[in-house]
């Protein structure tokens, strides 16, 4: 019996990504400032890539307690709308 092939692990952006969103913010602009800053990305792409990173199960593998967060977050707006 062989062992199936493990999905490639995430990469040090996804990590990144997922660290930012821990982290608490004082203020507004701090956040966008720090993704600007940090990652290279602009907000806008930055957030596409956190959505994808939400139905990722190694992100979810990763970090359950800041990706679950950000399910509960996301479903409660979808439900708003």
């Amino acid at each position: 019996m062989t062992a199936s092939p493990r999905p490639p692990e995430l990469t040090d952006r996804d990590r990144a990504v997922l660290a930012l969103e821990r982290r608490p913010w004082p203020g507004p602009g701090a956040k966008e400032r720090a993704i600007r800053e940090q990652l290279g990305l602009s907000p806008t792409r930055y957030y596409q890539l956190l959505n994808a990173l939400l139905d990722d199960p190694r992100a979810l593998a990763h970090d359950p307690v800041t990706v679950n967060r950000l399910r509960r977050v996301r479903a409660s707006r979808e439900t708003r709308r």
